[in-house]
């Protein structure tokens, strides 16, 4: 049995998803590191999106919602890709190969581009700095999208930024790890 939508109801959504839908996809390409799932991503947070928007569309602030979605998606990604190189090295690892190989990926002396040091930083710290550095979300709306305390915000954010310096060099300073975090919005088409 579907349910009814109203047309005013579509024309809301419509406009939510013509207002929103490049942040999201955006916000998926930084969250996830990949081009090609942001699109998706983002397109599958706005299908769940519309199948509650009786709820959503009453929500003091749906955007905030839409981001949590896709945090929670691509959260879900990156565990299953994780999940499934581990699998893959562990059952294709060659014999004698494992001196050589190390779980921590790349080296980090070769890491030279944000989105790269973006890619190692554990999710939340990566969600917080993407959130308040890439996306100007204040402190609040950056835990109202993750679910988290204003205080969980604020050290993952001081964490991930001081991380992302260590990553990118010890002379890199932390302004200019948050302008080049910040830079991502317009770097990219998402």
């Amino acid at each position: 049995m579907g349910t009814v939508v109203d047309d005013a109801a579509a024309a809301e959504f419509h406009a939510f998803f013509e207002a929103h839908y490049t942040e999201l996809a955006r916000l998926a390409h930084l969250l996830t590191g990949e081009a090609d799932a942001a699109d998706d991503l983002a397109a599958e947070a706005l299908l769940a999106l519309w199948h509650r928007w009786d709820r959503v569309r009453d929500a003091d602030h749906p955007g905030a919602y839409a981001r949590g979605v896709v945090a929670n998606l691509a959260r879900t990604r990156i565990r299953s890709a994780v999940r499934e190189r581990r699998r893959i090295a562990l059952f294709w690892m060659p014999r004698g190969a494992g001196d050589a190989y190390t779980a921590d990926g790349p080296d980090v002396s070769a890491v030279v581009d944000v989105q790269e040091a973006l890619r190692r930083l554990p999710f939340r710290k990566r969600a917080c700095v993407v959130l308040r550095h890439a996306f100007d979300l204040s402190e609040r709306d950056t835990a109202l999208v993750l679910g988290v305390s204003v205080g969980t915000v604020k050290s993952q954010t001081s964490r991930g930024v001081a991380e992302l310096q260590r990553l990118l060099g010890s002379e890199t300073p932390a302004a200019q790890v948050q302008v080049a975090a910040a830079g991502q919005r317009a770097g990219g088409r998402h």
